[in-house]
């Protein structure tokens, strides 16, 4: 199974999961948002799978960042995905394709239990 994980290097999250499977000599790519950009079709399919309010991070340094009038238009996928376009970093962290599948956020026992570590 090829992962690629999607994320910002300095995200301390990232920062866990890369460590996690890299701990666990798992394969995989990393994408970085901030060098690499926030490639489109790869946001369409993740909002498709995990849906816009589970990917839109509102509780992170970014969305607090946001004016409050681009916060308050954000009410479904398209403008949520307008607004993740714009600015990367307001996705929750890591998104991780696992082959077919994608997730959001890094949950140890869950990954291990995936890989079955």
């Amino acid at each position: 199974m090829a992962i690629t994980l999607y994320g910002i290097t300095n995200c301390d999250t990232v920062k866990k999961a890369r460590a996690f499977l890299s701990d666990n000599g798992v394969e995989y790519a990393f994408h970085d948002f901030r060098k690499q950009g926030l490639p489109e079709k790869h946001l369409d399919a993740w909002l498709k799978a995990i849906g816009w309010e589970k990917l839109l991070n509102r509780k992170g340094t970014m969305w607090r960042k946001l004016d409050p009038a681009e916060q308050a238009s954000v009410g479904d996928a398209a403008s949520a995905r307008k607004v993740m376009l714009a600015e990367p970093r307001v996705i929750k962290r890591p998104v991780v394709e696992w082959g077919p599948e994608t997730t959001v956020g890094f949950d140890a026992d869950a990954w291990a239990k995936r890989l079955r570590l």
